[in-house]
């Protein structure tokens, strides 16, 4: 719990108790609930508590206006009320634009609720092998052997289940029907492995022999079990047969019948086509890697643990995943992704050390601990976010460090037969089902000298410049205000604060300023009221926060409620930290699109803190032009 504790649970009691919010998220200075019933939430109550400003209904949204405190108060709010932060409370998501950012967006989707439970597997069944390495070959055939291998391997085995019932998730399917999916294309009696057992009726080409005929259509069976794409392509296909289903089925009736035609329909069409298509391809596709490793094994590991953490900042190594755990079901093991990028994040580890040790910075230096620990485990995202990545130098030697891993991992011929554990918890996915260990042991070599290239070159190339930093802080701190001109971001009309229609900004709670409705078009810029630092620019991208160079604080709100567009038709030129001068291009806007849409587009423009300010005047009535003077604070 924060400091916000007791707030946040005023709040949640006075809404109508967590059982009346659907969701609740925040934007730039707002809680934004979704309440089953808002007669039920209290309003004066909630405006009487001292951090709340006002409270507001607008856009189906029951509204808690905190000012700058909010991010703080909302993660106390959702502990309380016991809801996942950072959820958004959206009912429909826009996707993302573009074939390739979609299909990254779907694969990521249906497999992020799956990865924990699936590490956690891949550790019992390396604990498993690891005991077969210490006891040997009777260990093998133990009645402990056979529990754990169960434990472990279930969710690898029954993989279309789980990711049936996490992709139906993600496409809006009913979840039990993507979970009978998963269990449809596991059923034994349909795998190739039971039917080629009997005697072959025909033949097609390319595809191969069928041995069984579905109403007189050939049944082309595969091995799906541990599959991946074919179910995933069966939850989209049921997705939109349900959507269809459910606007021909009497309301009444859908509770059985949508089910059924959804099944029945999905599912033939599974097995007779989508299915042997996707095996096709996919038999191509590993054909492919596995033709690329025979070349040049050295090189496919290199190419692979040197881009690796490059490919994961930009969340592209969701496309190699699937072709890593296809390998796996296939052929047993994987030689490709699976080697090549362990030692990644053992690189990063090391190099994120080295600048631990040359770091002056007390403070970064405890952050940097734990990030190392947690490098070490696995996951490098606080390493490469917090510091690897904005110094640059440490995340060229980290990605050296890979590269040089996996293509020994490589050379030296190591298979990987578990997707298990990630850092030191994944040495076991070495270790072969028989207790064959010497691939444990090369990849703990070939980690150790990623870990010495790592270290050495950051320790070499980097320079903490952080002492500069320091002093530029205190030079910014010593500033004294002063009367200040801020200049208008946009043509428009001038208008004041009390005549908008949101009490937040009519009240001047959030501070003194005025509004611009802006001249309308689709690609209206937005520029730069004073020479300063971009402090804040939300993920919504509808506020803009600036601190001028001598501490005035300047805040652009575009639109009103637009937080609800989630970005769509603001193009931002800048990003938060950027330095700007007055003037410069800040974004473009689509005001077009949001004033045909519904959305307000009267653009806020206030000093946040206006109390360290004797006043703050508004200079023009009337038509402004970008870059004229707009208001002026009196120190």
């Amino acid at each position: 719990m924060g400091k916000y504790e007791q707030l946040a649970k005023e709040i949640v009691k006075e809404v109508g108790g967590t059982e009346n919010i659907n969701s609740v998220t925040h934007c730039i200075t707002r809680l934004r609930f979704r309440l089953k019933d808002e007669s039920k939430a209290n309003d004066k109550k909630i405006e009487a508590m001292d951090e709340v400003v006002t409270v507001m209904h607008s856009a189906g949204q029951y509204q808690v206006v905190i000012g700058n405190k909010v991010p703080y108060v909302y993660e106390d709010v959702c502990t309380v009320a016991g809801i996942k932060a950072d959820t958004s409370s959206k009912e429909e998501e826009e996707a993302p634009k573009g074939v390739f950012n979609k299909l990254m967006d779907i694969i990521s989707g249906c497999f992020s609720p799956i990865l924990g439970i699936m590490c956690a597997a891949g550790i019992i069944k390396g604990l498993n092998a690891f005991l077969s390495f210490l006891i040997g070959g009777s260990y093998g055939t133990s009645g402990t052997y056979e529990i754990l291998n169960a434990t472990g391997d279930a969710i690898f085995y029954f993989l279309p289940v789980a990711l049936g019932f996490a992709s139906a998730k993600k496409f809006k399917l009913n979840p039990m029907i993507g979970m009978v999916i998963g269990l449809a294309l596991c059923y034994p009696d349909i795998q190739l492995s039971a039917l080629e057992s009997g005697k072959a009726i025909g033949t097609l080409p390319v595809f191969g022999k069928y041995y069984k005929t579905f109403a007189g259509i050939p049944f082309l069976a595969g091995n799906y079990s541990s599959t991946v794409v074919p179910v995933l392509l069966l939850t989209a296909l049921a997705a939109k047969i349900e959507k269809t289903a459910k606007k021909i089925v009497p309301e009444m009736l859908q509770n059985f019948f949508v089910p059924f035609f959804v099944l029945l329909i999905t599912l033939p069409l599974g097995f007779l086509i989508i299915g042997p298509v996707v095996t096709l391809l996919t038999n191509l596709l590993s054909g492919f890697f596995s033709m690329l490793y025979k070349a040049s094994p050295v090189a496919t590991g290199a190419v692979v643990g040197f881009f690796w953490q490059a490919l994961v900042i930009f969340g592209l190594h969701w496309a190699l995943v699937p072709l890593g755990l296809l390998n796996l079901s296939q052929l047993g093991h994987d030689t490709i992704l699976f080697t090549g990028f362990f030692g990644a994040s053992f690189a990063q580890t090391a190099a994120l050390f080295a600048m631990y040790l040359k770091m002056k910075d007390k403070k970064r230096k405890n952050l940097a601990l734990p990030a190392v620990v947690s490098s070490l485990c696995g996951v490098t995202e606080p390493s490469i976010y917090g510091f690897t990545l904005p110094a640059k130098t440490p995340f060229i030697a980290s990605m050296v460090g890979g590269g040089v891993a996996g293509g020994l991992i490589n050379a030296l011929g190591t298979k990987c037969y578990i997707y298990g554990g990630l850092g030191i918890f994944g040495f076991t996915n070495y270790i072969s089902p028989k207790g064959d260990a010497s691939g444990m042991f090369n990849v703990i070599v070939s980690c150790a000298i990623a870990m010495v290239i790592g270290f050495v070159l950051t320790f070499i190339l980097w320079k903490d410049d952080a002492p500069a930093k320091q002093e530029e802080k205190v030079q910014e701190e010593s500033k004294q205000l002063t009367d200040q001109v801020i200049a208008s971001p946009m043509n428009g009309e001038v208008i004041a604060l009390e005549d908008l229609n949101d009490a937040a900004f009519a009240s001047g709670a959030l501070g003194k300023g005025c509004a611009i409705s802006p001249e309308i078009s689709n690609d209206t810029p937005v520029y730069a009221p004073v020479t300063g630092t971009v402090t804040t620019l939300f993920p919504t991208l509808h506020a803009i926060g600036l601190t001028a160079d001598d501490g005035t604080e300047v805040l652009i709100h575009i639109g009103l409620n637009t937080v609800q567009l989630e970005g769509k038709g603001f193009t931002p030129q800048i990003k938060q930290g950027d330095h700007v001068n007055a003037g410069d291009l800040l974004m473009n806007v689509d005001f077009a699109m949001m004033s045909e849409e519904g959305y307000e587009i009267q653009t806020p423009v206030i000093i946040t803190n206006t109390n360290d300010y004797k006043d703050v005047l508004v200079e023009v009535k009337g038509q402004v032009k970008a870059h004229d003077v707009l208001l002026e604070t009196i120190a």
